[in-house]
């Protein structure tokens, strides 16, 4: 993904092409990242999920966010529409959602790995009614 795809503030260049600012989290970034803190254990959001509640962005710069700063928050709560488990972090991931209960589809053998997916019709949150309250 292209960061030119990026709103300005989350763009890495950006925040280094200003001093004052140098070493501080882009304000997009920090925005993603705080909607990912309030996704309750045992529920997720999509990256489109996200950037809708942001009314900013969509999945691609959502998921660019994560892949660049997600490492401290929940970001295993952040996913792809389909379920899938993220690609090399599989076995992280399946663990946290074991831990938390979040509904999981069993793989069948023909699925490669054997890894189950996220049963997005149960696990995924909308916000809990915290439509007006953005971030």
């Amino acid at each position: 993904m292209s960061e030119q795809s990026l709103p300005d503030e989350a763009r890495p260049e950006y925040a280094a092409a200003r001093p004052e600012d140098a070493g501080a989290l882009p304000e997009y970034a920090e925005r993603v990242l705080e909607v990912a803190e309030l996704i309750p254990p045992g529920r997720v959001m999509t990256y489109g999920d996200v950037a809708e509640w942001l009314e900013e962005g969509g999945p691609r710069q959502v998921g660019r966010v994560m892949s660049l700063y997600g490492g401290a928050v929940p970001w295993w709560r952040v996913v792809r529409s389909d379920g899938v488990l993220l690609p090399g972090h599989e076995q992280r991931a399946l663990g946290h959602y074991r831990a938390e209960g979040t509904p999981l589809k069993e793989a069948s053998r023909a699925a490669q790995g054997h890894l189950p997916r996220l049963d997005m019709k149960r696990a995924r949150w909308d916000g809990g009614g915290r439509a007006d309250a953005h971030i």
